[in-house]
């Protein structure tokens, strides 16, 4: 008896097919996408507020010093010390993430920040702040990418 070979052309399921297509995404986009678009974004959340607090460089606004007197305040912390800290960080960080450079440490210290601002400031935003801390958390566990000064310095 001769036995006969019948090919069936299996046909995909569509879990089949959307895994392929998210295998295809995944590989398009990639952390090096994924970390320069954090970095660029959270890096311009922070840059812009500080524009805010400040008049050419780093001078201090009077009106930034009476946010920090009357609604920041910060406990521990004199105003004027905070008001400075605040816009020096809020200027140089953002740069160091923009270029990739220190990435982990700069987005560690913005979540610092953010937990500060989230905790005495302005605890009722949490949505915006938790959305701030999860790019933040994924650069601290991720680092910059290859698309980075630290990634060009040998930095991981």
């Amino acid at each position: 008896m001769a036995s006969t070979t019948i090919t069936v052309t299996a046909r995909r399921s569509p879990r089949a097919r959307w895994n392929a297509l998210a295998d295809r995404i995944e590989r398009w986009v990639g952390h090096d996408i994924l970390a320069l678009v954090a970095r660029l974004s959270i890096a311009a959340v922070f840059f812009q507020s500080g524009r805010t607090k400040v008049e050419g460089l780093l001078t201090i606004t009077e009106g930034t010093y009476e946010l920090f007197r009357s609604e920041y305040k910060i406990p521990l912390i004199p105003p004027e010390i905070a008001a400075h800290l605040s816009a020096d960080i809020e200027t140089f960080v953002p740069i160091l993430l923009v270029l990739g450079l220190a990435t982990r440490l700069s987005a560690f210290v913005l979540l610092g920040m953010t937990t500060v601002i989230e905790i005495f400031v302005y605890p009722d935003a949490w949505p915006t702040h938790l959305s701030w801390a999860a790019i933040q958390l994924y650069l601290v566990a991720r680092g910059g990418g290859r698309l980075s000064v630290d990634r060009a310095l040998g930095i991981r």
